[in-house]
């Protein structure tokens, strides 16, 4: 933190004194003490509303983690996007409370020698869930389509190589039983930029950016143009990508989980208090989206 930030924050306006705040027991008192302060009241209930959906489809998560584990089936959801389009924050909010047991976070760094002379999908096919596991990809092999290939980090014969085998492999994992869940993160050029901006500005973020990340915005165009590629040639019936709009990051937390309930009959889903199903404007597969991709 600066100096100059540092001390803009002495001097922000308490809103609520310590005594008013232990008076307080109730959201409504909450609104009651903001109001008579002349307070905007939209943002803190949108918090509190994302807050309690948040938790209640966090719940649902644990029911849907049980019935896998019951069931031995095995799950993987791939988080894909651009940098800074929120898949880390979500993949958080999945999993802080799932059973660390049954569940993984994959996230490679890059490949070593020896794996760089080998099969590419083999780093991946290790990782891959044990009967009654969900996993979840911080990226996954889909970095050949788009960010090797803007980075120079692939040559065109290993690019195509990947393009052409990509859906055989994952027909096979299908074909195994295996539930392929597949999200692109869709962020808007602004917005990215906004977000560098506020990771350069908190030191608990800054770790945040690499090399890769500072050329989003140079490279957008080039992103775009082999995010498009990727689209039309790995978009599958088996194997759909889909596509969550991150500009605001909470809604996209919510309904990314809400898609990942939607594809199951777990225990209890029909009980859930809370709405389980997506809002398809701001969840929808590849080909229902074509026009409103970042």
């Amino acid at each position: 933190m600066t100096v100059e930030s540092a001390h803009s924050n002495k001097n922000k306006e308490i809103l609520i004194n310590n005594e008013e705040f232990r008076s307080i027991s109730t959201v409504e008192e909450l609104e009651d003490l903001l109001k008579k302060k002349g307070k905007n009241l939209s943002g803190i209930k949108y918090n509190i509303s994302y807050e309690n959906q948040l938790e209640q489809l966090q719940v649902e998560l644990l029911k849907l983690q049980s019935w896998v584990r019951a069931q031995r089936k095995r799950v993987v959801v791939i988080f894909e996007g651009r940098d800074a389009a929120g898949k880390g924050g979500t993949i958080k909010r999945f999993t802080e409370h799932l059973n660390p047991r049954k569940m993984r976070v994959v996230a490679l760094s890059q490949p070593t020698k020896l794996e760089l002379g080998q099969w590419y999908f083999r780093r991946y096919i290790k990782e891959l869930p044990n009967a009654g596991e969900i996993v979840f990809f911080d990226r996954s092999w889909y970095n050949r389509a788009v960010v090797e290939p803007v980075m120079g980090f692939c040559d065109e014969d290993q690019y195509q190589r990947f393009m052409r085998q990509v859906s055989e492999f994952e027909h096979m994992l299908f074909e195994d039983g295996i539930y392929l869940i597949k999200f692109w993160f869709s962020i808007s050029k602004d917005e990215q930029l906004r977000r560098f901006n506020s990771r350069m500005e908190n030191p608990l973020k800054q770790w945040k950016l690499s090399t890769v990340d500072k050329k989003g915005q140079e490279l957008w165009d080039k992103y775009t143009y082999y995010k498009e590629q990727m689209f039309s040639r790995t978009h599958t019936s088996f194997s759909p990508w889909v596509i969550i709009k991150t500009n605001k990051k909470k809604q996209a937390r919510l309904e990314s989980i809400r898609y990942v309930l939607s594809q199951f009959e777990y225990y209890g889903k029909k009980e859930a208090p809370c709405r389980v199903l997506f809002d398809p404007n701001v969840c929808m597969r590849f080909h229902r989206s074509i026009n409103n991709n970042d």
